[in-house]
């Protein structure tokens, strides 16, 4: 039996495949900062864990180390595994392994909308009863978790492209959402992230499909001289699959026609926007690939209601309601707010917290440019993550351009002083949505529990 030791097993990702390999009976352990909900049920499946990281953490019978991009070649663990001469593999190059074991794995890539879209293909087969394993980027509420331990048939699961990851991805049905500027700590440019896309297009077996929204810029670049079957979905009938008639309850979440090979089909989300009814697009095109039928797709897709941070009702102050959302790039900005417009409101509140100095330096006007579609935006400061140095902007650095562009904009350097504000100044039936990839979360949490 085979030993395998996770550092960093606290993670999203990690956690979840230590628990399929504890489901197989592999001894596990692993490594974190501090105990959490998440490591302590790794505990109560069998794993032993050690707090905080260091070399005694890794037991004598252990067979392989799996270890993230984000850990760097001084942590203790990673000198005492190769002190020690042991196997150590990234955690994409493992998980690529354990995709291999599965007769379809199904893989979402994309700069933007990947665990919604996972999401929605998980509900499908769920709704199917096909038994999927599945690896998500956020808690998806009917599996009460990121992680799903299934049959051996369907692997359903996000294909991050940061620091091409993904290249060690072999799906059988590959998803191209979107490409766009982003991770640019990593790579160079817009061509270099379009031929990140193509590379991992190549990556899908010849009698496989790549289902990819034709609307990219640079298509071509992308999808180009693939050996693959490729399926495009899209905002127009050039596409292979492609919606219209879309209208919306009052909740903002649309009901539309799905165009395909002159079929027609009437399907209804259970969440908002219109950014979701392209997401949706390629979850009936992979559906349509697994054979799956019509009522089916149309139940699951029904049935998926939100992951958390995603458009997500957190609950009301007063009479404010407060939504917490994951958008941390602005075409995911324009987005969730476009979706915000549609909700019941009087006037929109943003509290916007950027992630990474990297991407606010470089998509700094196009942040700007996608909050003023708020009618009053407050900067919070930005999430540093993995980085350290600021590059010279700020939260207020942003504030200042929201501002120059004729929206009322606001700069706070501490949640305190944001929560304070949002209580003297918003008014009943205001819609207030936290919004970014780090835990500006915590500011709509603590005001509802503070009431």
């Amino acid at each position: 039996m085979k030993n395998v030791h996770f550092i960093g097993i606290g993670g999203i990702s990690m956690s979840g495949i230590a628990e399929l390999l504890l489901s197989e009976g592999y001894k596990v352990s692993g490594s974190d900062a501090h105990r959490t909900e998440i490591t302590e049920r790794l505990e109560e499946l069998g794993a032993r864990i050690g707090y905080p990281q260091k070399a005694d953490n890794i037991p004598e019978d252990t067979d392989i180390v799996v270890m993230t991009a984000a850990i760097h070649e001084d942590n203790p663990e990673f000198m005492e595994a190769k002190r020690r001469g042991l196997k150590v593999e990234t955690r994409a190059d493992f998980l690529g392994q354990i995709m291999r074991g599965y007769d379809v794995p199904v893989a979402v890539a994309g700069t933007h909308g990947k665990t919604t879209t996972t999401a929605m293909i998980s509900e499908i087969l769920l709704a199917a009863e096909a038994d999927p394993t599945i690896s998500i980027g956020g808690v998806l509420r009917d599996i009460r978790g990121n992680f799903r331990v299934g049959g051996k048939k369907y692997f359903v699961m996000e294909a991050c492209e940061y620091t091409n990851s993904y290249h060690s991805f072999y799906p059988r049905i590959g998803i191209i959402l979107n490409v766009e500027p982003d991770h640019l700590d990593f790579f160079k440019d817009i061509e270099d992230i379009r031929r990140s896309f193509h590379r991992y297009g190549e990556n899908i077996p010849d009698d496989g499909v790549l289902i990819i929204n034709k609307d990219i810029e640079g298509f071509d670049e992308v999808a180009g001289g693939l050996k693959c079957r490729v399926i495009t979905f899209g905002s127009d009938d050039s596409a292979d699959y492609y919606a219209d008639n879309i209208v919306y309850d009052e909740f903002a979440r649309p009901t539309f026609d799905v165009h395909h090979e002159g079929k027609v089909r009437r399907i209804t989300l259970g969440v908002c926007g219109s950014h979701n009814v392209i997401n949706a697009l390629s979850a009936i095109a992979a559906a349509d690939e697994l054979d799956i039928n019509e009522e089916t797709v149309k139940t699951g897709l029904k049935n998926y209601t939100g992951t958390d941070r995603r458009f997500e009702v957190k609950g009301k102050l007063g009479g404010v309601t407060i939504i917490d959302d994951y958008a941390h790039h602005p075409t995911e900005i324009r987005a969730t707010l476009s979706t915000a417009k549609k909700y019941p409101h009087r006037d929109l509140w943003v509290v916007f917290q950027s992630h990474t100095y990297t991407r606010t330096k470089a998509l700094l006007d196009e942040f700007a440019d996608a909050l003023t579609l708020a009618d009053h935006v407050i900067c919070a400061e930005i999430y540093a993550a993995r980085e350290t140095d600021t590059l010279g902007v700020s939260g207020e650095t942003l504030a200042e351009r929201v501002k120059d562009r004729g929206t009322d904009s606001y700069y706070f350097p501490t949640f305190e002083e944001i929560k304070k504000f949002i209580r003297e100044t918003l008014l009943d039936r205001d819609l207030l949505i936290t919004m970014g990839a780090g835990d500006v979360v915590k500011i709509g949490d603590e005001l509802l529990r503070e009431g």
